[in-house]
């Protein structure tokens, strides 16, 4: 009887090729896998082979996460879990090869205290020497009782004997500035065996600091945990509001163990909050749901810097999430790079009999976690002896998340009578699946957005998902126009002259929902009251037309080097497509506002096509309520996924109801008319009944 786990391994090593020739041989590879790579073995017998974001964003599995305490180190670590439950390896006769999925460990991680001694002085360099006493796998130090408060650079170096040196990093940055609630005092290397350290302090740029009180070093067979996943992002900027700027971020694929986002930026000092977020199923729609938000902050002291420019985040479902870095009243942060960092993961643990290449698909929906009898050795394939094998192809190339195809989907509704509706506009340059279509200000204006409708010619609806997005639309807004003071009492200034200018501000529709106005200008030295103003008619408790303030804010600017801030005014909705803006302009020469534009809330809408469809949007019908779609059902894989981008034809009205209202004097008038004529005919009866 073989008891010790061991002899257990060694068992299944040489029962392993008979089981590949005898049982796998009736288990076929199944059709329906969507990525396959593959594996060259690092050499025959155990080896290890390390997830990247390739194999994690081609997966159809979730994770589970779980978060455990490490002792001494400061932060907890999460570990990701029971994911990629359909990935297989086969061999060159497509035999399946079992493996192990193995969590790393946690336990007590163990820091060995070496001998302390200081180096050679010299005009620019300081700095000490670990002797550990004999060669040990070690992968990070840690300097207890440096005097803060410090920023220091310093040149890692590592030796088996004290002679030869292999530099382990050489641009690190320490720092404790306890004011700023910034602290780094520990530097990580690739895990190998050394016996001696070398930390070299930079003197040149900063003052020189006394030898830590200790500085210990982190074995990594006592537990360590490996380094984690780090994959660099793509990105964009994206249309914002004044003071903040955004981001729009691709991940490798949706669903991924990301619990991390590091930010890189040129620039100098940085205090700013930021907040990641994506877009999550909230009734039946898609609304901006906030993943993590942190305080970025980076002080610089002369060359160096200390920095805290990451944010914790929950997973993400999507393959895409959104940044927003509150600027204040400073410039856009001047952002350089984004990486994405993983929780904890598994490494695999598999069998090479001969050494030759193997595949591994992986990407089949539903496909449970696998069995293998090699999972009796378990414990002790996690604590042998492993060599690293390694993916063959390239593992830069981004992936899309893969749509729901179009057999699987309902793609059409019930029947809607079109005839109600007072605007319908063709959806243009959309291909068949996937669609996105962006709303425009004439929707937002003309529709409840509960109202919408999308329809093929025989009337049968085509549903959609509809997603509200956290940047906003913007609109950029016709020259402001000079104009005279209206003649309304308030703007009375007596027999001085008037010191305010007035412009007019034409909006491209009446109706708008809330929106932000955005003004720029170009003088740099300044001081203005502005105010907006609409025109309102005269009413019984008013004789004479009168305007109503609706916003108003002080606007201003100090520094003649730079730029002044644009100024952003929130309006309510407006049943008017002129605004009156005015600016208090003192003693001053009139301020020259370049542009102005209009921030208003955006939506798209998502739906699938089919082939050969002629769609049209439809919207302006009071008696309808929001639609409800099965197709709600599937909206975190449909924002996921890629979508071809369609456009809105002119808008043109879909029956008689599309007339446009009369103005309120006009109605009155025709209103009085009437009674006029029906109490001529009241009196023309009275006076042939009197004399009958």
């Amino acid at each position: 009887m073989i008891r010790s786990p061991y002899g257990v391994l060694l068992f299944l090593l040489f029962l392993s090729p008979f089981q590949a020739a005898s049982g796998q041989a009736t288990r076929p590879a199944p059709a329906k896998f969507r990525h396959e790579r593959l594996i060259i073995p690092g050499g025959p017998g155990s080896n290890r082979l390390v997830l990247d974001a390739t194999a994690l964003s081609g997966s159809t599995s979730a994770w589970q996460f779980s978060r455990q305490t490490t002792g001494s180190d400061r932060e907890p670590m999460i570990i990701a879990s029971g994911g990629m439950t359909d990935f297989r390896i086969y061999d060159g006769v497509h035999r399946e090869v079992p493996y192990l999925m193995i969590l790393p460990p946690a336990p007590e991680p163990k820091w060995i205290n070496g001998r302390l001694s200081p180096l050679a002085v010299t005009k620019k360099t300081s700095g000490f020497q670990i002797d550990l006493g004999r060669p040990m796998l070690v992968d990070r130090v840690r300097f207890d009782g440096l005097p803060a408060p410090f920023v220091k650079r310093c040149i890692l170096e590592a030796s088996h004997d004290a002679h030869e040196w292999m530099r382990l990093s050489g641009d690190a940055t320490v720092f404790n500035l306890p004011a700023e609630k910034l602290e780094s005092s520990e530097i990580e290397f690739l895990p190998a065996e050394y016996r001696y350290l070398k930390i070299t302090w930079d003197d040149s740029a900063s003052a020189r600091i006394s030898m830590p009180r200790s500085a210990p070093v982190r074995l990594v067979s006592a537990g360590a945990l490996p380094p984690r996943l780090q994959v660099s992002l793509q990105f964009e900027r994206r249309g914002s509001e004044p003071g903040a700027s955004r981001y729009r971020i691709r991940l490798p694929g949706p669903r991924l163990p990301i619990t991390e986002i590091q930010l890189s930026a040129g620039g100098g000092n940085i205090l700013r909050e930021a907040r990641i977020t994506e877009a999550r199923l909230s009734g039946n729609e898609m609304v901006p749901a906030v993943l993590g938000t942190a305080t970025l902050r980076r002080e610089v002291r002369g060359t160096l810097a200390a920095a805290e420019m990451s944010i914790a985040v929950t997973p993400p479902q999507e393959a895409q999430v959104d940044l927003v870095i509150e600027d204040g009243n400073n410039p856009p942060l001047d952002l350089t790079g984004v990486t994405a960092v993983f929780a904890y993961l598994p490494w695999i643990y598999f069998e090479s009999a001969d050494q030759k290449p193997l595949t591994a698909r992986f990407g089949y929906p539903d496909l449970k976690e696998p069995r293998y009898d090699l999972e009796a050795a378990r414990q002790s394939a996690a604590k042998a002896k492993t060599v690293a094998a390694r993916w063959q192809d390239e593992t830069g190339a981004q992936a899309e998340a893969e749509a729901p195809s179009n057999d699987a989907l309902p793609l059409t509704g019930s029947s809607i009578d079109l005839g109600g509706f007072r605007y319908a506009r063709s959806i243009l340059s959309g291909k068949p699946g996937l669609n996105s279509l962006p709303l425009d200000a004439a929707v937002l204006a003309h529709s409840r957005i509960s109202d919408l409708r999308i329809a093929g010619t025989d009337g049968k609806q085509i549903p959609y998902l509809i997603e509200k997005a956290d940047e906003p639309l913007s609109l950029e807004l016709p020259p402001l126009e000079k104009t005279q003071a209206p003649r309304s009492r308030a703007y009375a200034t007596g027999n001085g002259p008037d010191a305010r200018s007035y412009y007019r501000l034409r909006l491209p529709y009446p109706d708008l929902p809330s929106a932000r106005l955005v003004l720029t200008t170009s003088t740099r030295v300044f001081q203005r009251r502005i105010s907006l103003h609409v025109e309102k008619s005269a009413r019984a408790e008013r004789r004479d037309d009168w305007m109503d303030s609706i916003a108003d804010a002080t606007w201003s600017h100090t520094d003649p080097e730079t730029a002044a801030p644009a100024l952003a005014l929130r309006i309510a909705p407006l049943k008017t497509n002129e605004v009156l803006v005015v600016v208090e302009e003192g003693d001053n020469s009139p301020l020259a506002i370049t542009s102005a534009k209009l921030l208003l809330p955006a939506h798209r809408l998502r739906f699938f096509r089919g082939g050969g469809d002629s769609l049209k949007l439809y919207y302006g019908r009071n008696d309808l309520d929001p639609p409800r779609y099965d197709l709600a059902i599937l909206a975190p894989r449909l924002v996921a996924a890629a979508a071809d981008d369609a456009q809105l034809g002119p808008e043109t009205g879909s029956s008689p109801a599309n007339a446009q209202p009369i103005s309120v004097k006009l109605f009155w008038g025709i209103l009085i008319a009437a009674v006029v004529v029906l109490l001529l005919l009241i009196s023309r009866l009275l006076k042939k009944a009197e004399v009958t």
